[in-house]
């Protein structure tokens, strides 16, 4: 440590040195799921509804990842550079998958997701279609066949006959089980339907296109072709196109940019959009341009805009339960989400209950259910209240909605304190289930607690008895104490919880080592109010000096002192309790002409494990008399965790 002076010669200065309420809900199906996938990228996405799988390829990390419809991984196929279409075979027992990098298909077997088979076709293979067992396969601006029928796979390139397809946007394909026979063929300059029947492709009709398409599907009853456009002369929208001859017919309009369509068995239309600021995914009713049900992701990433939905990357269930959507955030993740019951309207029921209430007194709870499709008068509801004395909630009768959806019913409940009405629809085969709640304060008798100590200061470590009393309430008698001393390392925790006693106390011990605000807690009961009190008492730091250097100790009249000589420094050692950052204060006193005066005060950090020695350095003059203490100040001290406490004066003279 350093070492300086001290002399009473000069001004007696002394250098020291140192060591809200629910009102209703529009409700978001509980059954959705969203899981982080492990790909790079997205090519294409297929569900196999026999085994429950989802196959969705990875033409940047070169894989396929197989999930189940939550989303867990269930198996990742790798070694697929540029794997971008899938297709499914019609018994599900294979999918197939475009490898455009090793101008191949190849074949996994969906039992056990074992690739069985690798067919080389002479092309670069994109989009995948299986129509009467034969997979049809883009390759540039052209689409061939890969028949696997016979005894060795049979290939046929450039089927596109007369069409003039463009080469400078993506070639589309489009087909659907319950259309045998029929292909779509598309890209940004025109569409085509064929006859794939027999062998090769007969073109049935061509027309032109939209240059913003981005996927195309072909509706199950064979007569529309639906294309994902985005003409700002037309409005953006799912594009709609007669099969017989590609007239333009009415589509479904969505309000931003279209990036991807796919068509239910049973004909329902979900239409991708990439939005940031309005719904992802929209899903319609045959021929209805108004969406019966809309997704909208959240914000998993770092911009102000939303997850967007990747192009073409939509999926139904074949059952049509769900819609599997893949998004992406601006950090590049993305994330398979289980959209249900996509079919069904989501109706809206709000509930509406008195803000206070009596309790043991009737009350009356109001709502309405709506939807887009109007719900007839006579709907019923399930209600159900939920309060201190039924905290798993208790069923209340069952009530109906009148003409236009509004309904109302009175209860009178029986516990004060939140009362929680709840009111739910089930829903039918049209709309999903949605519920609402509201809630009441109900009254309850005030409740006296009293906690002892408040405002005291007690010694370092003393064990201080704190005293909870709890007034007359109606059945709960539990009362929980807590202690929550000062300073952010430790927390607030549970002394004590029980029953008081039969005069209405319990009390805890708390080891007062820091100032400490203790709380008395009764969490009420169906009668009688909820009641918190808290006492804040006060702790003594722990203060301890030693001197050393001396050469004796000695007294002068009743006093003892620690004798010096002159060119000696004494050391003063001082232990304190530790806190982080915590500094003790040294402060000096000298004796002069029968009084002591202040010679300054400094303050020195305690080292980890609560000591700090402090050199006062050797005055280099005898007959000096001085005393020095150390102390912790609340506040100055480093920290406010204690109260202010001064060790005891040590007194020191010095001798030639």
């Amino acid at each position: 440590m350093r070492r300086r002076s001290i002399s009473a010669a000069t001004t007696l200065a002394v250098v020291f040195s140192s060591a809200v309420i629910a009102a209703g809900s529009a409700g978001v199906a509980a059954a959705d799921s969203a899981k982080v996938l492990p790909v790079k990228s997205v090519g294409d996405i297929v569900v196999d509804g026999t085994h429950r799988r989802v196959y969705v390829s990875d033409p940047t990390g070169g894989k396929i990842v197989v999930t189940d419809y939550a989303g867990a991984v269930k198996a990742s196929l790798t070694g697929l550079s540029g794997v971008s279409g899938l297709a499914l075979s019609a018994d599900s027992g294979q999918v197939y998958a475009a490898v455009k990098n090793g101008n191949r298909i190849v074949s996994v077997e969906t039992e056990t997701y074992t690739q069985t088979a690798s067919y080389p076709v002479g092309a670069a293979p994109g989009d995948l279609e299986v129509v009467d067992g034969r997979i049809w396969f883009a390759h540039g601006t052209d689409f061939g066949s890969l028949d696997l029928s016979g005894t060795e796979p049979v290939v046929h390139l450039a089927q596109r006959g007369d069409v003039g397809f463009s080469g400078a946007f993506g070639m589309f394909l489009a087909s659907d089980p319950a259309v045998p026979g029929v292909l779509v063929a598309g890209n940004g300059g025109a569409l085509a339907v064929y006859d794939v029947s027999a062998d090769g492709a007969a073109l049935r009709v061509k027309g032109d296109m939209d240059t913003a398409v981005k996927q195309l599907d072909l509706t199950p009853d064979g007569k529309q072709v639906l294309t994902s456009w985005g003409d700002p002369d037309t409005g953006y929208g799912i594009g709609a196109y007669a099969t017989t001859d590609l007239t333009e017919q009415a589509g479904y309009p969505i309000d931003a940019y279209p990036n991807a369509v796919r068509v239910a068995p049973d004909g329902s239309v979900a239409g991708g959009s990439f939005s940031w600021y309005e719904p992802d995914v929209h899903i319609h009713r045959p021929g209805d341009p108004t969406p019966v049900r809309e997704y909208d992701f959240p914000n998993t990433g770092d911009s102000s805009g939303a997850d967007t939905l990747v192009d073409g990357a939509l999926a139904w269930a074949p059952d049509s339960s769900r819609v599997f959507a893949v998004s992406v955030n601006t950090g590049g993740v993305h994330t398979l989400r289980a959209l249900t019951d996509p079919t069904k309207e989501l109706p809206t029921l709000s509930v509406t209950a008195p803000a206070k209430a009596d309790r043991a007194k009737k009350l009356t709870v109001t709502g309405k259910l709506t939807s887009q499709t109007a719900l007839p008068a006579g709907t019923s509801l399930q209600v159900t209240r939920t309060d201190v004395e039924s905290p798993s909630g208790k069923t209340l009768p069952t009530v109906t909605t009148k003409a236009g959806g509004g309904f109302s019913f009175t209860d009178t409940p029986p516990a004060g304190g939140k009362v929680t009405y709840k009111v739910t629809y089930a829903g039918d085969a049209a709309h999903a289930a949605v519920s609402g709640s509201d809630t009441v304060q109900v009254s309850r008798k005030a409740t006296t607690l009293t906690l002892t100590n408040n405002g005291k200061l007690y010694a370092y470590g003393k064990d201080v008895t704190f005293t909870a009393h709890l007034g007359s309430t109606y059945q709960n008698r539990t009362v929980a104490i807590y202690a929550d001393p000062f300073g952010s390392d430790k927390p607030k925790k549970l002394v004590k919880t029980a029953k008081v006693n039969s005069n209405g106390n319990l009390s805890a011990v708390v080891d007062m080592t820091r100032d400490t605000t203790v709380t008395a807690v009764f969490a009420g009961d169906a009668r009688s109010a909820d009641k918190t009190t808290k006492s804040t008492a006060y702790a003594h730091a722990k203060v301890s000096t030693t001197v050393s250097k001396h050469y004796k100790k000695g007294k002068i009249g009743s006093t003892t002192y620690y004798y010096f000589r002159k060119n000696t420094g004494p050391v003063l050692t001082t232990t304190m309790n530790y806190y982080q950052g915590r500094k003790q204060r040294v402060q000096l006193q000298v004796f002069y002409q029968g009084s002591w005066y202040d010679s300054g005060s400094e303050y020195f950090a305690l080292a980890a494990n609560g000591k700090s020695a402090v050199d006062l350095g050797a005055p280099g003059e005898s007959g000096i008399r001085a005393r020095v203490r150390a102390s912790y100040v609340n506040g100055t001290s480093g920290d406010s965790v204690n109260s202010t406490t001064h060790g005891a004066w040590k007194y020191l003279t010095f001798t030639n």
